[in-house]
């Protein structure tokens, strides 16, 4: 299980969060000020600078951090693949200013010395993600080793888990409050997984994109996979959906094409019925696969 096809391929609003924290970290490294990034309690008390609160969203304060962390980010990409570009980067702003909120509250609460700075970098966005991943990433595979149980999760859990500890009680909080940020958007605080962003934005994303290396094909549109698109809409046949419409033609399904919704964590014999429904089109065969499962 790898997140889909490699690259940034119907990413690219992960691509660009992927580059600014890379470049931010690397800058701010060089100049020497990554050990001035973070939360305190005095930032709280006293006066919060803006550049700090804004470069401790994005930058990590170390490079394995930053190892594990764009690792996490890049596998975490299926998700914005899932929901759609609109919507994922309403779960990104959702993630950051609520798991920041559980940060500050904690701080005032806790008001521990040895907390005189969280672990900086985007702990919300990435372990909010671990919510969704628990529950909608099936396990593909298991294997024994040394008589111990794992799955293809196991790894991501794994990386996860040594970004957690990787500053002890500096990043578990951050850690902790991401999760729960996570769990407030599954449980759809005020509708908030409904909500998306305007088209023109994910779509300047999209233009703002590097070209991938290799070859890969364009990314197809950004916006939210889930909404409406009637014409490809029939009647309901045992848990998939028949096309309104005879279709002319069969094109097999590409493996890319399977492999990404199989990576969303859906059937592979429905994937394939509903890409050959859909004309081998991403988007469309994942609406017909999440209007299926919503009857």
């Amino acid at each position: 299980m790898n997140g889909g096809p490699s690259g940034f391929h119907n990413a690219p609003v992960t691509k660009i969060f992927v580059i600014a924290s890379s470049l931010l970290t690397i800058l701010i490294g060089v100049r020497g000020r990554s050990s001035k990034l973070g939360l305190s309690y005095q930032d709280i008390v006293g006066k919060l600078h803006i550049w700090r609160l804004f470069a401790s969203v994005f930058a990590f304060s170390s490079t394995p951090e930053l190892m594990f962390g764009l690792y996490l980010l890049y596998y975490f990409r299926v998700f914005e693949r899932q929901i759609g570009s609109n919507k994922y980067s309403v779960f990104i702003l959702f993630s950051v200013i609520v798991s920041s909120l559980f940060e500050i509250v904690a701080l005032a609460f806790l008001k521990d010395p040895s907390l005189n700075l969280l672990a900086s970098g985007p702990y919300g966005l990435i372990f909010s993600s671990f919510v969704p991943f628990y529950y909608d990433i099936p396990v593909s595979t298991r294997f024994r080793i040394f008589g111990i149980n794992f799955s293809d999760k196991s790894f991501v859990y794994i990386a996860g888990l040594q970004l957690l500890l990787s500053s002890w009680k500096r990043s578990i909080l951050p850690g902790v409050c991401g999760v729960l940020a996570g769990a407030l958007y599954r449980l759809n605080l005020f509708g908030i997984r409904k909500m998306k962003f305007p088209e023109f934005l994910t779509s300047f994303f999209s233009r703002l994109s590097w070209p991938t290396v290799g070859g890969s094909p364009p990314s197809a549109s950004s916006g939210n996979v889930i909404g409406s698109i009637p014409s490809y809409r029939g009647r309901e046949v045992e848990g998939n959906y028949a096309p309104a419409a005879p279709i002319t033609s069969t094109m097999e399904p590409s493996e890319n094409s399977i492999a990404t919704l199989v990576s969303m964590g859906f059937d592979r014999n429905s994937a394939r019925q509903a890409l050959v429904q859909a004309r081998n089109d991403v988007n469309v065969a994942t609406n017909i696969l999440l209007e299926a499962q919503s009857h």
